[in-house]
């Protein structure tokens, strides 16, 4: 395995990582019935989990 191969392995693993902690996240604020708090361009806002897959797309 290459040095470029190896390095396309860790980035497909790191984002799956991230992706799979994100859908924790999620749940989790589902759970708590508790809002996300993002940034939407310069401006923070506080956003349902329920809704947040709706706004995404």
């Amino acid at each position: 395995m290459t040095a470029e191969e190896k390095y396309i392995e860790l980035e497909k693993k790191l984002i799956f990582g991230l992706q799979k902690t994100f859908e924790n996240v999620l749940e989790f604020k589902r759970q708590k019935n508790s809002k996300l708090v993002v940034m939407r361009g310069d401006k923070i806002v506080k956003i349902k989990p329920e809704d947040f897959h709706k706004l995404k797309r």
